[in-house]
């Protein structure tokens, strides 16, 4: 098992930035892939980001948000620049056992309680 905790949540006007970080704790040497997802009222949980053996990010926030992961830590990072309105969602971390997990929460083993991050306008 995969314990996952997230922070730095938080609210934000449109334009500014956060770091939300995701500690792991038991296994993590079965977490091989690192994920951020979200969820906004009314919506389904997507794909934010992943970080593994690659870096993927969904298109609506490539070239706005970066993911790191610091092994040392059992920490994986995703900083959120640019943020809009519609960025407002809960974040959730996430970790998958597959090397190279597609997009879908399916693919993903375990789950953070996730955080909120409020983009006022």
């Amino acid at each position: 098992q995969v314990q996952l905790v997230e922070s730095g949540g938080g609210l934000v006007q449109v334009g500014g930035s956060l770091r939300l970080s995701c500690v792991a704790s038991g296994r993590t040497s079965s977490a091989a892939t690192m994920g951020w997802f979200r969820q906004a009222p009314g919506k389904e949980r997507e794909f934010v980001a992943q970080i593994g053996l690659y870096i993927v990010f969904a298109s609506s926030v490539k070239g706005r948000f970066t993911i790191s992961r610091d092994n040392a830590k059992n920490t994986v990072y995703l900083q959120l620049n640019s943020l809009k309105p519609e960025d407002t969602a809960v974040y959730y971390c996430a970790a998958s056992e597959r090397a190279v997990p597609g997009s879908e929460v399916n693919e993903y083993d375990y789950w953070g309680q996730g955080t909120q991050v409020t983009v006022s306008s």
